[in-house]
């Protein structure tokens, strides 16, 4: 196992903390918003390094986009979005 990968199995996020973060990012008021906005708006303090790999993870699953400005929640559950997604053409 390399160094990388050990550093990662030490600081791994519960899923508690996913789920905190994930809730808090998709009730945030702004439409973007920064890391330092989002720590404040967390119920529990998180560790920086934790909130970076559930961030890093987040963006991997497509649940949020960062950019230079900050950071946007673009999941969306909605049933009737996903009907009509799966009914459209693939361009």
């Amino acid at each position: 196992m390399s160094k990388k990968q050990e550093y990662r199995l030490e600081h791994s996020p519960t899923l508690n903390t996913v789920l905190m973060v994930e809730k808090t990012m998709m009730d945030m008021d702004e439409s973007i918003f920064s890391v330092a906005d989002l720590k404040k708006k967390l119920p529990k303090q998180v560790n920086h390094k934790t909130l970076m790999i559930i961030l890093a993870y987040l963006e991997k699953s497509n649940k949020i986009y960062v950019s230079i400005k900050g950071i946007t929640w673009i999941h969306n559950t909605s049933p009737r979005l996903r009907k009509e997604i799966s009914k459209g053409l693939e361009l």
